[in-house]
């Protein structure tokens, strides 16, 4: 067995390949999250950008490439379409450290918003329900429901029950935080609610990797963006200096079709 890869990051993808019946949706991607850092992924549709943060946090089985978080790297078995990971404690540890919130919220319908909350930290962490009601509630102000912890997720808006999904992802007390397209199921006015949240959150310092239709939200907190197209890496860097002075022909006519940038336009 070969020695863990050790980093320094928060998370590494390094070569990261995934098909489906033949078609190549990543091609070989690597992504570097650095602790307390917003990384922010955009592209076209169909360029692979869910299906990245799906690999990362083995939702589904990338074929090729390494995921090394804590500074080791995910063991596998098998190869290619056949491979999984050989070690279900380091898949549950990665699981428990990092968070994802899914554009469609995701809520169980038959829980209260609180009990949503702590359900996971209570029967996956074994925390005491007790305790973790009160830091629920204290979630659910942050995020600025407090006033809906008794509610049921049908009770409350789109913007709402998005926000309570980012409380339940915080509960864990995640290394990272992964967002796939948290706006995008919401009109503009909700859509600002779950931003201010969003925004907070990088302010906070907190490890995040996001995939986001929202440009202006990409430029507002990212501290690096990745360009996907055609399953590959076309550019990264800097949002400000990649938004301003894109390198490659393929981001240019990205951008120029993204209609929420607006370099005079402020949130």
């Amino acid at each position: 067995m070969s020695n863990p890869i050790k980093t320094a990051n928060s998370l590494e993808l390094r070569n990261i390949h995934k098909s489906y019946d033949g078609l190549a949706v990543l091609r070989g991607v690597n992504l570097t999250a650095k602790p307390g850092a917003v990384t922010s992924i955009i592209g076209s549709s169909g360029s692979g950008k869910s299906t990245l943060l799906r690999c990362a946090n083995l939702l589904e089985t990338s074929q090729d490439g390494d995921i090394i978080f804590g500074g080791e790297a995910l063991r596998w078995q098998g190869e290619g379409k056949n491979r999984y990971p050989a070690d279900k404690a380091q898949v549950r540890a990665l699981r428990q450290r990092i968070a994802m919130v899914f554009q469609q919220f995701n809520l169980w319908t038959h829980m209260t918003i609180l009990d949503n909350v702590i359900e996971a930290p209570v029967t996956v962490l074994g925390k005491n329900r007790n305790d973790m009601r009160e830091v629920g509630r204290e979630l659910l102000a942050k995020v600025g429901i407090a006033d809906k912890a008794d509610a049921w997720p049908a009770m409350l808006s789109g913007g709402q029950q998005q926000r309570a999904a980012i409380a339940r992802a915080l509960a864990m007390n995640p290394e990272v935080i992964m967002f796939d397209e948290p706006t995008s199921a919401l009109d503009p006015e909700l859509e600002a609610e779950v931003v201010e949240v969003i925004l907070q959150l990088a302010h906070e310092g907190r490890t995040m990797i996001m995939v986001t239709h929202d440009m202006q939200l990409v430029r507002d907190i990212s501290d690096h963006v990745i360009f996907l197209h055609e399953g590959l890496v076309e550019e990264e860097g800097n949002a400000v200096e990649m938004f301003a002075t894109p390198k490659s022909s393929r981001l240019s006519q990205f951008l120029r079709s993204a209609v929420t940038i607006d370099n005079n336009s402020v949130r």
